[in-house]
């Protein structure tokens, strides 16, 4: 076995990944403190092709060189915006169509190896600050709720650990789906 090359791993270049069709999905990010997290989900965001990344509140954007440090340069290929509130971002998603739904732990929420992901209606996963997780006025008004079976001690991941598992799961759902 050798690992491909850099030539074989057929990577898109900037303008191709922006022609590209893209997964149905936007990431909204709720107050994250880190910005080695914020780097490391645009990576994911990159990875998956995803339809953008929403960066809320004190969130911080790009550019800065702690961001591009993980991010490796998926800030230049992932479409971001930025809003003064989540609630702002919920809101204008709602708006144009998106199911939104919170990644957290909570009463009645979806266990993630269960979710089966509309085939018919972009998603829009909000994921939480570090400490306090998504916010509990969004958590009123997000139309539902998903919730990473846990089974060790610690039923806590790390924002740009969940976001990788989650968008992963969601992703080879809506694959097998769309054939």
């Amino acid at each position: 076995m050798r690992k491909l090359s850099m030539d074989e791993l057929g990577r898109k270049t900037v303008a191709e990944f922006r022609a590209a069709d893209k997964t149905p999905i936007v990431l909204v990010l709720d107050n994250i403190r880190s910005m080695h997290n914020v780097g490391s989900v645009f990576r994911t965001a990159d990875a998956f092709l995803l339809q953008g990344i929403a960066l809320c509140g004190y969130t911080p954007v790009p550019p800065h060189r702690d961001i591009h440090k993980t991010a490796l340069g998926a800030t230049e290929t992932v479409e971001w915006q930025y809003f003064p509130t989540t609630m702002d971002a919920v809101n204008q998603l709602k708006a144009e169509g998106y199911r939104v739904l919170a990644i957290e732990q909570a009463v009645n929420s979806s266990s993630l190896d269960l979710f089966v992901p509309p085939a018919d209606q972009p998603l829009a996963l909000v994921f939480g600050n570090e400490v306090s997780g998504v916010d509990t006025d969004l958590m009123k008004v997000v139309d539902g709720c998903i919730e990473i079976p846990q089974l060790g001690m610690k039923h806590s991941l790390n924002i740009s650990v969940s976001t990788g598992i989650v968008v992963w799961d969601i992703f080879v759902k809506l694959k097998s789906v769309s054939g």
